[in-house]
């Protein structure tokens, strides 16, 4: 049986992945496990400066954001104090609200996907995750639960580039499905139906 598992969230933005990996974590809790939940981007130096680019705060162009994923990214998975994989060795199932599918659709649709996948491609190298969980929203879902949400809009947070990345998404699960394990979670359900596909699918993995 494996003890504790790496676990990616992945959608477009609005999806509920922050409700989700907090309902996961709980009930992993309840059944004994210690949980680590992190995000990207990070709250290290590359983190920081996506956020303010997304934030208006600093202009950046697509291919500076795609190169400080990955340095943000690398650093996520290997610094030695709360770094994913350190969190794993010490016994923690991690939990991530978003890894490099983020980056492969997000950044795609604004500069070459093959060149996205392949600096992505020594996270992928050091550290893939046991299980992706998509959850699938519409573009027009997102947009109005950003409007409802928000009193600012981020830089990628518009109708037209969100058809973009979840068409991305779509595509790319299907590209990676011989090396990743990917569960496609319905969004349109309440937050207890999503969470209740997600937790058959973690469970069994932990049999």
């Amino acid at each position: 049986m494996k003890k504790n598992l790496f676990i990616a969230f992945e959608g477009i933005d609005g999806s509920g992945k922050s409700t989700q990996v907090r309902l996961l974590k709980d009930r992993l809790e309840a059944n004994g496990h210690k949980v680590y939940t992190t995000c990207e981007p990070t709250d290290a130096p590359p983190g920081k400066m996506i956020r303010d680019i997304f934030n208006h705060r600093i202009d950046g162009d697509h291919r500076t954001i795609a190169a400080l994923f990955v340095a943000d990214r690398l650093h996520h998975i290997l610094n030695k104090t709360d770094g994913m994989l350190k969190m794993l060795e010490d016994g923690y199932t991690v939990i991530t609200d978003r890894y490099y599918f983020s980056s492969y659709a997000y950044q795609s649709p604004h500069i070459d996907q093959n060149w996205v996948i392949q600096a992505n491609s020594l996270a992928a190298g050091l550290l893939r995750p046991d299980l992706n969980i998509y959850i699938d929203i519409s573009p027009e879902i997102s947009i109005e639960r950003l409007n409802k949400g928000r009193t600012s809009i981020e830089l990628y947070e518009t109708l037209d580039n969100l058809r973009l990345v979840r068409n991305k998404y779509l595509e790319l699960i299907d590209v990676f499905k011989g090396e990743e394990k990917v569960f496609v979670a319905n969004g349109d359900q309440s937050p207890e139906g999503i969470a209740n596909d997600i937790w058959d699918t973690v469970s069994a993995m932990l049999q």
